[in-house]
């Protein structure tokens, strides 16, 4: 008998979830029976095939082989770091296939009782913010690192902070939000754990409470810090799929100004570094943040030298500024993503680094009137990038076809190459023509899109 496709049989099947008729996933656990079937299927979803590079090797199955007892739903900081494995400073090696649900919203600084933790509870006695603005003045200690006892109590309090508020994700992993979840002033740290899944998160605000000031930095100097919102290292088989990534009410442009430069409190929202590789990132909505994307974290060539090989398809980066992505080294391919951009803050949008081989195709960018196609690529000591199919509307001008690359070496010297070196081959469905990106990456991307 021959099966007729729904409306929603259809969007279910191109985000991945299986059709009505199929068979049930197994049982979770006492603790999460409530869960829908939908909620159950999506849960345990490996990676389809060939989605991208981290499709390559074994796939990406995360946590779908999780048993009822290491299967959870989770509703604070505390039950969060209970379900990774019970302790946050060995979760990282906890290899037992775990599926974890996020009910409602959990808040990185929530104390062990529950109630909010403030940048002055974490804070070493030693350390105070107008102190250390006092000591570091370059008019008073010049363009030099700091050193000394203030920034060594600054140090002491990044430590604190980061037991806190980082929480360790182990091997064979599957976070997937329920309607609604959302992961506040925390970060998502996946170091040596490979094969993980994190989906339909809305993460926000994983803000840091004792920023360096690095005086070198730059010709003015700048100030760094220390906490990505997702940090992908010395790990394969990572897929992060569908989640939505903001600083919320806390914006880096709400943020004070100190010795002539913003005091920056927010680093990336998914970066890929130190060795990592296999990375899909598909269906994520990348909204109001300064740095989003970092591959590869070093100019200096060694062991990221045939790694960092990352897929972002299907993302919208909107009203956003640097950094999507930024990469060294790695074969990254980046497809039928959509980019909304503009204001006076804007930078770029890809950054070709260092040895870096980005295949950029079929990608449509909605611009503000004053943002010129050419300054879209920016150059970090790459020489090549492969780009084309590309499509721009910018302002209230009509969509059009335009090549990047040749807007940007008519306008800036020296000329990158065409040719990144490679062809991209782990794509799971065919890349659709560029004006067609728009009308699907809108509705479908970020968190909440998934039927569950």
């Amino acid at each position: 008998m021959r099966r007729i496709l729904t409306g929603a049989t259809v969007i279910a099947l191109l985000l991945g979830a299986a059709p009505a008729g199929a068979a049930p996933p197994p049982a979770p656990s006492a603790a999460a029976d409530r869960l829908s079937w939908l909620a159950r299927h999506l849960g345990r979803q490996a990676l389809p095939e060939r989605d991208g590079w981290a499709a390559e090797g074994a796939g990406t199955t995360g946590g779908s082989a999780a048993t009822p007892e290491r299967t959870r739903v989770v509703r604070s900081r505390a039950e969060l770091v209970a379900a990774l494995g019970g302790d946050n400073a060995s979760n990282a090696t906890d290899a037992t296939p775990k599926l974890i649900y996020v009910d409602g919203a959990i808040d990185g600084f929530e104390g062990p009782d529950g109630t909010p933790l403030s940048c002055s509870e974490l804070a070493d006695p030693a350390y105070r913010l107008d102190a250390y603005l006092a000591a570091y003045d370059p008019a008073v200690w010049g363009r030099v690192p700091p050193t000394g006892p203030l920034e060594e109590a600054r140090v002491r309090s990044v430590t604190n902070q980061t037991r806190q508020t980082q929480i360790n994700v182990g091997p064979n992993t599957s976070i997937v939000g329920l309607r609604g979840a959302r992961l506040t002033g925390l970060t998502l740290m996946v170091d040596r754990a490979s094969n993980v899944i994190v989906r339909n998160l809305t993460l926000v605000d994983a803000r840091d409470c004792f920023p360096a000031w690095s005086p070198t930095d730059g010709e003015a100097g700048n100030w760094n810090s220390q906490y990505d919102q997702i940090s992908v290292r010395r790990s394969e088989n990572v897929w992060v799929d569908h989640n939505t990534f903001t600083d919320g009410d806390n914006p880096d442009s709400a943020q004070p100004v100190h010795f002539g430069r913003p005091y920056q409190v927010h680093d990336g929202s998914l970066d890929v570094t130190h060795t990592a590789s296999l990375v899909t990132a598909s269906w994520n909505r990348f909204t109001g943040r300064d740095k989003l994307m970092l591959i590869g974290s070093s100019n200096t060539v060694g062991p990221d030298v045939g790694r960092l090989k990352v897929t972002l398809h299907h993302n919208l980066f909107d009203s956003v500024l640097q950094r999507l992505p930024r990469v060294r080294f790695g074969q990254v391919d980046v497809y039928n993503n959509h980019y909304r951009l503009g204001g006076d803050d804007f930078q770029y949008a890809l950054g070709v680094g260092v040895q870096s081989a980005i295949y950029a195709q079929n990608n449509f960018f909605t611009l503000d009137a004053p943002v010129d196609p050419g300054d879209l690529l920016y150059d970090w000591g790459g020489t090549a990038l492969t780009e084309r199919g590309s499509w721009v509307r910018q302002g209230s001008g009509p969509a059009r076809p335009v090549d990047l690359l040749a807007a940007y070496n008519a306008a800036h010297d020296p000329d990158l190459g065409s040719d990144a070196g490679w062809t991209p081959t782990w794509r799971r469905d065919p890349v659709l023509p560029a004006p067609l990106v728009p009308l699907l990456v809108g509705p479908l991307a970020g968190a909440d899109r998934l039927p569950i």
